[in-house]
């Protein structure tokens, strides 16, 4: 499978936002296959790293919903299908773009799926990596295929965004399943038309990027309306800060180890194929509320039992699969 590109044009039209809105949908969903398989490798459910990453996981959730939302509110579902996790390729960012070189820091890293080790953690710190680190101010007006960070991707997003705000159609396939969890951010849905609408859309991204690179200071916390109010673990941290606390730890928890490819007909075999077989149907689930369908309502029951299978994997000496 070729990988998807992206363009930053001069001048955008409503096929090349949608282009875009697609691409933040495939890298909030890359995120959440791989943070998981990382967060049940750690045998340890008390300690804190495996706390910070769950509470990073949940937020992933989050911002795929909201990424739908805003991709809906300017006339487009997002399209889900299963991730690829090869080599050291994370859909449209390229960490070698950056100035200084974030990969000369966060080395080894991997895109392979795998327990909590080096390579994973310091891929978890490229993603979330903060613009406000590199030496280099995002461009998103040249002509160019990846993002050398996602809050330069969500940079480019957003000139895309303000310059088709006429096109903002509010209550438009919106869904709310995490508003519960953050009862002081407002609404988490675009409800208006035009520059109302266009605003909530821009505060969506907001949360997106603030909850996950942080505001543009070296320490920075989480403005308080977009932490979670229910079970989060060390709000005001973003994603980047989190896993970089974990990186630099002295000590890291015991981990599960697995076979990518466990001989069939054994545990290990059935619990990767039980998962590819959930994940399928959580994607159809998904896909069918971007598209308007009404929220099953055993929709939270389907994302819990997703961890549940990543886990048995993990304890049968397979490392999860998702496709």
């Amino acid at each position: 499978m070729t990988r998807r590109t992206l363009a930053a044009p001069l001048t955008w039209t409503p096929s090349l936002l949608h282009q875009h809105l697609q691409g933040a949908m495939d890298l909030e969903l890359w995120t959440i296959p791989y943070y998981l398989t990382v967060l049940y490798s750690i045998k340890d459910i008390s300690c804190a790293p495996y706390r910070l990453i769950q509470s990073a996981v949940y937020q992933e959730m989050l911002h795929a919903q909201l990424v739908s939302n805003i991709a809906n509110a300017y006339g487009y579902s997002p399209v889900l299908t299963a991730p690829i996790y090869q080599g050291k390729a994370v859909p449209h960012l390229d960490f070698d773009l950056d100035t200084p070189n974030p990969t000369e820091v966060f080395t080894p890293y991997s895109a392979e799926l795998g327990a909590l080790d080096p390579s994973r953690i310091n891929t978890m710190c490229l993603i979330e990596y903060p613009e406000w680190l590199t030496e280099r101010e995002p461009d998103p007006s040249d002509t160019q295929q990846e993002y050398g960070s996602i809050g330069e991707f969500y940079a480019a997003l957003r000139v895309g965004m303000t310059e088709l705000r006429d096109h903002v159609q509010g209550g438009r396939r919106q869904m709310d399943e995490f508003g519960p969890f953050y009862q002081g951010a407002g609404s988490l849905a675009v409800s208006d038309y035009g520059d109302a609408g266009f605003r909530q859309a821009i505060r969506l991204i907001d949360i997106i990027v603030d909850q996950g690179e942080g505001q543009t200071e070296p320490i920075e916390t989480v403005p308080a309306p977009y932490q979670n109010t229910a079970d989060g673990f060390r709000n005001a941290w973003p994603h980047f800060q989190k896993f970089d606390y974990i990186r630099q730890l002295p000590r890291w928890p015991n981990v599960y180890s697995g076979e990518a490819q466990p001989a069939a007909g054994t545990a290990g075999d059935a619990a990767q194929q039980v998962l590819i077989a959930d994940f399928a149907m959580f994607l159809d689930t998904l896909n069918r509320i971007f598209r308007g369908e009404q929220t099953p309502p055993a929709f939270g029951m389907q994302m819990a039992k997703l961890g549940g299978d990543v886990l048995s994997c993990w304890q049968h000496n397979a490392i999860p699969r998702f496709s």
